[in-house]
């Protein structure tokens, strides 16, 4: 194993660093896994990585499932847990962002459980997860949802698009190969938008209800990585974009930053969420906004929600961007500042929404799970005041 690779375990076996996806054959070799499925989306399978990834598995029997996009849904599930069947697979590779990390979940838990998907969502399950689960080896290629090292699936209904969480501790990859070279060539929208996710997982993790001591502090080192690495993940984009030369090193130390932080995102929520997730999964539902830029674009109306329940966890993080701050207004005036320099737009109407639109994003956000964790109480009246002041800005 190269020496620049480092192996650590929370929750799940990470292997960490460049060409660690280069391991994929020996994991799966101890795992056992003979016939892997290979999960990814229509866009991956078609770089050249990902091909040399398939050509490394000479050693056992490997099928590709690429057949998702955008955010997944439940057919999309469905047609790899018939892929997964006429493979006769007996294990899964996961090769992507999020959609792939929660499509190649849910394949496993449905590959030798009856019903529907849905029958086994989180809280409101009408079967028992009773049965075996096939290992899952995650190879992620953003840095935003961290879905490599969580134990749960968010897929959507084709008809209604309303987003159903899936949980089980099974469903836990095994192995992780996070390899940040795999996100030197992302696009900058995509860059940005993740990073952002990235970012409100730490932060609503960190003000959550609720004491974690543990994720707490897992929280704000991944802000801080968040405040030395998406800046520059996303100006080695453009560069990349604009065919100038780009220090490859300090790329991939700031690709490197944010695939912890993004990892750490994962890991510290949960301990929960609260309101800009519930903002931001109504907008995918209603609108099939990129999740990661619904959060950014939300964030800084959310947090001016709830800077007064708790000024002194704003102060702190205030005080990891700027040692110097007196107040938590700094780390909201951090927010607005990091998302201008990276393309976040800075109001929903940049996205085309009006304010006709609020009042059936209101309803989808006060039914959706994440916003009970929320350090301040949101009612429908004060959703309206978030989303009106994401319009207004």
């Amino acid at each position: 194993m190269p020496s620049n690779i480092s192996i650590y375990n929370f929750p799940t076996k990470i292997q960490f660093g460049p060409g660690s996806c280069r391991e994929l054959t020996a994991e799966l070799s101890s795992l056992g896994i003979q016939r892997p499925l290979v999960v990814t989306d229509r866009d991956v399978v078609k770089l050249p990585w990902f091909k040399a990834i398939e050509g490394s598995l000479t050693n056992v029997s490997s099928a590709t499932f690429s057949g998702l996009w955008g955010n997944p849904v439940v057919s999309q599930v469905n047609a790899g847990v018939i892929a997964y069947q006429q493979h006769n697979a007996d294990g899964i590779v996961a090769v992507g962002g999020g959609a792939p990390m929660d499509v190649a979940k849910a394949i496993a838990l449905m590959a030798n459980h009856p019903g529907h998907l849905f029958d086994y969502e989180d809280g409101a399950s009408t079967r028992p997860i009773d049965q075996p689960i096939p290992a899952i080896v995650a190879i992620p290629t953003t840095a935003g949802t961290g879905s490599e090292v969580g134990r749960s699936a968010v897929i959507s209904d084709d008809e209604t698009h309303a987003k159903k969480i899936i949980f089980d501790p099974q469903l836990l990859p095994k192995v992780v190969l996070a390899d940040p070279e795999l996100l030197l060539g992302l696009p900058v929208k995509i860059t940005a938008a993740t990073g952002m996710d990235a970012l409100t997982h730490l932060i609503e993790a960190y003000l959550a209800k609720g004491s974690n001591p543990l994720c707490d502090g897992i929280a704000l080192e991944g802000i801080y990585l968040v405040s030395q690495h998406l800046k520059n993940s996303v100006m080695f984009a453009r560069q990349q974009a604009a065919g100038e030369t780009v220090d490859q090193a300090a790329h991939l130390q700031a690709r490197s930053g944010m695939l912890n932080a993004s990892m750490m995102g994962a890991i510290a929520f949960q301990k929960g969420l609260g309101v800009t997730h519930s903002c931001a999964h109504a907008l995918s539902t209603l609108c099939n906004t990129h999740h990661g830029l619904a959060n950014g674009i939300m964030l800084p109306a959310a947090m001016r929600f709830n800077l007064e329940a708790e000024p002194e966890k704003f102060l702190r993080m205030a005080r990891i961007v700027n040692p110097y701050a007196q107040t938590g207004q700094t780390f909201i005036d951090w927010i607005i500042e990091l998302s201008d320099s990276i393309g976040i737009p800075a109001s929903l109407g940049m996205l085309g929404i009006s304010v006709a639109t609020v009042s059936k994003l209101v309803k989808l956000a006060m039914d959706d799970g994440c916003h009970p964790l929320n350090p301040r109480p949101v009612t429908e009246d004060d959703f309206y005041t978030i989303y009106q002041d994401a319009l207004a800005v």
